[in-house]
């Protein structure tokens, strides 16, 4: 049976994801150390480490639409082969870079490519109804949480050897899955709900424009901007805040990011939807953005590492976020748009993670020669609990305002 004919599953596109996710994790917990090589204090550690991050968040929000307007044009397969191959290329680059100028084109490679989770997005959109989309995107989330399961503690062990080796994996990692995707992997995307490819749709600015628009997302798009700046601060200030806090290397960021992937998964793969079947998605969106501000006040106030476990697994409804306001827009969105809707949130959060990184790792810097158990150190998560708090009351009014069983009419 050639790849066309197999029929398009969510399974098809988890094991793509999956593959890609453990690339990624491998890499996660040894580039603030890769970066320390070339520096010579924490403050530039910490501002380095930014730069890096807010590269590759920049080229991740210039290019999200545009693979994900490109995959309404030509199909989801053939976008998420190439740009995993130049993801592959990424890692490839990062293994081999003398200077921090080189990483830094790296990354700016590693960005373009690396905006393939839209695209993983629409596929599931193409081949779901409506009203099951929160659930399927859940599973796209357990399956982001799996990849975090094997890849930092994986990227752990082997940068606790050399620092370099794990994006040598990485980019091993990504040819298996080019090939997985080019080989394996069905069309989702039926030629009838192709679109012609446009440039106001693949500019992240008109996609944007597009998603605002709608008059029952555009203050939904607001509400993705705060939550996704702060979850960018964070992720991107983690590796480097443990480090400062409790002395962690590579190997006990990757236990606990295995603990994080574990919890998400759990939530995507099993809890998200009996919460969804329990309360709609409405409900759990906004729960989740309420544990996401217990979240950071807990990781700002942790003075011990069993702390941030603990926090961890209590507030395990955050990891609910994304795919529950995913779902709630997508179901205002028709079929052959499905692509660069997907593509402007994607993009909505690489661009935060160009200014998250920047911003939270200059507070960071200012506050790097603390002691270790300053509260001076949580500034970046205390910054973080209050963009939620923002969050969480902008989307309790805007969601509030309209009948629950009637979202997905609303833009009609």
């Amino acid at each position: 049976m050639t790849t066309a004919a197999r029929r398009p599953a969510v399974g098809f596109i988890l094991v793509t994801v999956l593959i890609d996710m453990i690339g990624f994790g491998l890499a996660f917990p040894v580039l603030p150390l890769l970066v320390g090589d070339f520096t010579p204090d924490r403050a530039q550690q910490s501002i380095w480490t930014g730069v890096l991050a807010g590269a590759y968040g920049l080229m991740q929000w210039l290019a999200a639409p545009l693979l994900g307007a490109l995959s309404d044009r030509v199909g989801r397969r053939p976008v998420l082969v190439v740009a995993i191959l130049g993801l592959g290329a990424h890692h490839l680059l990062m293994a081999l870079a003398p200077s921090l100028w080189f990483m830094l084109a790296a990354r700016l490679i590693g960005g373009a490519a690396g905006a393939t989770f839209s695209v993983a997005g629409a596929y599931v959109s193409d081949i779901t109804a409506p009203a099951d989309r929160a659930k399927a995107f859940g599973m796209l989330g357990a399956t982001f949480g799996l990849g975090f399961i094997l890849g930092p503690v994986i990227g752990g062990l082997l940068g606790d050897l050399d620092p370099r080796m794990p994006f040598i994996v990485a980019a091993g990692a990504s040819l298996v899955n080019a090939c997985y995707g080019a080989l394996v992997v069905p069309e989702s995307l039926a030629p009838e709900h192709r679109a012609p490819f446009s440039f106001a749709r693949a500019n992240p600015f008109g996609a944007l424009h597009a998603l605002v628009a709608q008059r029952a997302t555009g203050p939904l798009v607001r509400v993705f901007v705060l939550y996704s700046l702060a979850h960018a601060m964070m992720v991107e200030t983690w590796v480097l805040y443990t480090r400062f806090r409790f002395g962690w290397g590579p190997r006990e960021n990757g236990i606990s990011l295995f603990i994080v992937g574990v919890v998400a998964t759990i939530v995507g793969a099993w809890g998200l939807g009996k919460m969804i079947a329990a309360w709609g998605d409405v409900r759990v969106a906004l729960l989740a953005l309420a544990s996401g501000v217990v979240a950071y006040l807990g990781y700002a106030l942790s003075v011990t590492p069993w702390m941030i476990y603990a926090v961890t697994i209590l507030v395990f409804p955050l990891h609910a976020t994304t795919p529950a306001l995913k779902g709630i827009v997508s179901r205002t969105t028709p079929p052959d748009a499905q692509g660069v809707t997907m593509g402007a949130l994607d993009g909505i959060y690489a661009l935060m993670a160009v200014i998250g990184p920047l911003l939270g790792t200059n507070l960071l810097a200012l506050v790097s020669d603390a002691p270790a158990a300053s509260p001076q150190l949580g500034i970046v998560f205390f910054t973080c609990a209050a963009l939620q708090a923002a969050a969480f009351k902008l989307a309790r009014r805007h969601l509030a305002a309209v009948p629950i069983a009637d979202v997905s009419a609303a833009s009609a």
